[in-house]
């Protein structure tokens, strides 16, 4: 098996992703009166699915953006893509110096 380097590699991930993707198309044909009950724990619980395998508050945001694009929300996507890994970058080298300031 090859080892994945990151959520989006994770074939758990990935079905998990298509059934948020599904219920949300699923969920627009719900009665209006469900939006804040059923409608809204379906979506939430099925986005905490996919965002736990992706975990780390970076690694969700990543997640969130992936799902924003999926669904057609965002056109400054790319954007976000690219500050994401700004910051992933900065977080990376932060660990890095806090761990050999620690040796």
């Amino acid at each position: 098996m090859e080892k994945s380097n990151t959520f989006k590699g994770l074939i758990v991930w990935q079905k998990a992703h298509l059934l948020v993707l599904s219920i949300y198309k699923v969920i627009k044909n719900f009665p209006r009166e469900e939006i804040y009950a059923l409608t809204s724990q379906v979506r939430r619980a099925s986005l905490s699915i996919a965002a736990n395998i992706a975990e780390g508050s970076l690694e969700e945001v990543k997640y969130y953006i992936v799902l924003s694009k999926d669904l057609e929300y965002e056109n400054t996507v790319s954007e976000l893509d690219i500050l994401v890994d700004k910051v992933g970058r900065l977080i990376n080298g932060y660990s890095k110096s806090v761990s050999i300031n620690k040796i």
